[in-house]
């Protein structure tokens, strides 16, 4: 991996239906001024900026990355914008951490955003005519036949996703970050919400976000503060269409697991991690990533969820900060995942922190389940 590399300062904003109080540069900028506060430097300190941002019709602004240039202190300064679909905050992080691994510079700041509000994405992610018939069902439509896929395969009980989407969001309401916060959630309210695609819930859906997300790295010599170090970090993609593709258990998941494990020296995903934050924008995508991950074998996540496992004081806790379940600034929603993670092995993660957590995991994915991008942090160095 070359130089080590650490995280030194987080910043995130607040999650919300609407920020009408703040441009796009406003709201980057908020999340990077925390993220350097919490490294203690100023924009003078950083050596270079990369930002990630989902598609651009998702808000209608061509190459954001060019005008946020002097919102992020970046005018003279390398900026590099990354696009990976959904998985973008987490191949953000990762762009950053090697330019810092290879030795190119010293202190990099990682940024991500969303301002759904201002946007349609269901319109944006829409194929539209003459080159088909545009069907509008946004990605709940396409992931829910994955899902009932994997009840088939599994056999597992139609609740499961109501567990998740309870674990979830009453971990939110300990998150002060987070988008949704539903005092008194339980499976009776879930099950009473529509049924979007069958079998996803209404309240089994990630919520339409605004907001953004900052990391500080920083080379070893360059550490401030309470550093998480980076222990590994893989990027895997697939095609979409191609022949035989898994789709409820994509082998580019598989593999992107395989090297950040083998880098991070995990052979036992379950017992040596201990805290995930793994993107879960439909509650039944907590299982399937389960099995797709390595913390169970095949056709068992269902059973791991239902066990209460991955409960904030289970044995492998899973989205302890309500995931993208409760907060989905789509762009950012993967560099949440790893600044979240980041947190927890700093022992800063507030209410939501996991006791004794010193190693975690990052992860995100995108597009039709095709991108993937993850990383190890841990409180030692490796």
């Amino acid at each position: 991996m070359g130089n080590r590399c650490a995280v030194i300062g987080v910043g995130q904003t607040h999650y919300t239906t609407r920020r009408q109080d703040v441009s796009i540069a406003g709201l980057v900028r908020e999340a990077a001024v925390r993220a350097l506060e919490d490294a203690g430097l100023t924009f003078k300190d950083i050596d270079a900026v990369v930002i990630g941002k989902a598609p651009d019709l998702f808000e209608g602004v061509m190459m954001p990355e060019a005008y946020l240039a002097d919102a992020l202190g970046a005018a003279g300064k390398p900026v590099m914008r990354v696009h990976t679909a959904g998985s973008v905050g987490g191949s953000t992080a990762l762009v950053g951490a090697s330019l810092i691994q290879g030795g190119v510079h010293e202190r990099v700041l990682v940024v991500a955003f969303e301002k759904q509000s201002e946007s349609n994405a269901t319109w944006a992610l829409s194929t539209h005519l003459p080159f088909s018939a545009s069907l509008v069902v946004g990605a709940g439509g396409y992931f829910a036949p994955h899902i009932r896929e994997y009840m088939r395969r599994t056999g597992a009980p139609g609740h499961i996703g109501t567990l998740v989407a309870v674990k979830d969001r009453l971990n939110a309401l300990k998150n002060p970050y987070a988008h949704l916060k539903i005092p008194g959630i339980d499976q009776k309210m879930v099950e009473s919400t529509p049924m979007l695609w069958e079998p996803i819930r209404y309240l089994e859906t990630c919520p339409s976000s605004d907001g953004a997300c900052a990391m500080v790295l920083a080379a070893e010599s360059a550490v401030t503060g309470t550093p998480a170090w980076v222990h590994g970090t893989a990027m895997r993609s697939e095609p979409i269409f191609r022949a035989d593709r898994d789709t409820v258990s994509p082998q580019a998941g598989k593999d992107c697991a395989a090297d950040v494990y083998r880098q991070a020296g995990i052979t036992d995903p379950r017992r040596q991690i201990d805290v995930a934050e793994v993107y879960v924008p439909f509650s039944w995508y907590e299982p399937m990533w389960l099995e797709n991950l390595g913390f169970c074998a095949e056709g068992e996540g269902w059973k791991l969820t239902e066990s209460g496992a991955t409960a904030l004081d289970g044995d492998t806790p899973w989205n302890a900060s309500g995931g993208v379940l409760s907060s989905n600034p789509i762009g950012a929603s993967g560099l949440i995942r790893f600044a979240e993670a980041t947190q927890q092995v700093r022992g800063q993660a507030g209410e939501h922190q996991v006791d004794g957590a010193r190693t975690a995991l990052g992860h995100a994915y995108g597009g039709g389940a095709q991108f993937f991008a993850m990383w190890i942090v841990g409180r030692e160095k490796l």
